[in-house]
């Protein structure tokens, strides 16, 4: 069994970015504002790890802006106060952030120097035509550079994606994913594209010139997506949205298929499709399917959404959790 792994979140937001993403504003997405101090780093780190004293795989985690783009005298600062945890022996390794256009040779030296172990990627699309309309100000060459230096140094290589920006369409974010995996991605993260406020994308959409997905749309992409990582064997790390407060309750949000439960809808969509396909053919009766444990309660559905479509086409069905079981694995018997 793998150890349990946990982040030690050090949030960076907009600190290194002089692009403006149609998309973007980092305090308002991730409700912080303002620039963690190189002597408050150490604080955080110690609060963390005085909660994880069982034996998990912790690493330092830079997020929120694209940590190869501030000043490297600061990068270096951050790095030495991580490194000395991974020296002591209380955290196992250092991943952070960035942009694909953050990444060249010299970097590569200083994150092995310091012991980075992960690299994530905001690639957010391979499209050429939806890169350029969401102002991304870097390319698929930049991608591709980036992703072989990365894996070329021995380190652990993420590519983030966004569905649902400027111009994107299902076959498009498909290929992007398609694109993460022949890249060699080892994990990976799928947001949908909302409209936060004081961004391009909020004037464009009170303009009339982009509309966001909708939540079954979103759902739909992202369950199509996710079931093509699972075949390839990528870890998905993270399916929506973590919101700010602010987010949830509405303050900064304009439009857009944000939910708290977002990963749920689709994984119930999944099995959902699952249950048509392997289920509705059989003899109406009494069945009792089993799943394993970390999918029993997306197999029930979403408050209990697939066992009562089973119900309702004449399937009375109990769901128990079974550890010999992984993935989309199912064991599916007839009761009578």
């Amino acid at each position: 069994m793998k150890n349990k792994h946990s982040n030690i979140p050090i949030f960076i937001p907009e600190l290194a970015c002089p692009h403006q993403c149609v998309f973007c504003n980092q305090k308002n997405i991730s409700g912080q504002e303002g620039i963690v101090q190189p002597h408050e780093i150490q604080d955080i780190i110690d609060e963390y790890l005085s909660t994880m004293n069982d034996g998990r795989t912790i690493e330092i985690a830079f997020f929120g802006g694209s940590f190869t783009g501030i000043d490297i005298k600061l990068q270096e600062e951050y790095l030495k106060i991580a490194h000395a945890y991974i020296l002591s022996g209380k955290v196992h390794g250092i991943r952070l952030s960035t942009r694909p256009d953050y990444i060249d040779q010299n970097i590569i030296q200083l994150l092995k120097k310091y012991g980075v172990t992960a690299v994530e990627l905001g690639a957010q699309s391979t499209a050429k035509i939806v890169l350029q309309k969401s102002g991304r100000g870097h390319s698929f060459e930049d991608i591709k550079k980036a992703a072989h230096l990365i894996k070329s140094a021995g380190i652990e290589l993420g590519l983030q994606m966004m569905i649902g920006l400027p111009e994107d369409t299902k076959e498009l974010s498909l290929q992007t994913a398609k694109d993460i995996v022949a890249l060699g991605a080892e994990t990976t993260r799928i947001y949908p594209t909302i409209v936060v406020k004081d961004t391009v994308l909020e004037k464009r959409f009170l303009e009339g010139l982009y509309q966001p997905l909708s939540l079954e749309t979103a759902v739909d992409w992202t369950k199509d997506i996710l079931s093509y990582f699972s075949k390839h064997d990528i870890h998905v790390l993270r399916v929506g949205l973590h919101p700010s407060e602010d987010l949830v309750k509405g303050k900064n949000l304009i439009s857009g298929p944000l939910h708290p439960a977002f990963k749920e809808l689709v994984m119930s969509d999944i099995w959902h499709q699952l249950f048509e396909e392997y289920i509705l053919p059989k003899a109406k009766g009494q069945y009792l399917v089993e799943v394993a444990n970390r999918q029993l309660n997306y197999a029930v559905g979403f408050k209990g959404k697939n066992k009562s479509f089973l119900t309702e086409n004449g399937f009375q069905v109990k769901f128990i959790g079974n550890e010999n079981l992984k993935g989309y694995e199912s064991k599916i018997s007839f009761c009578g």
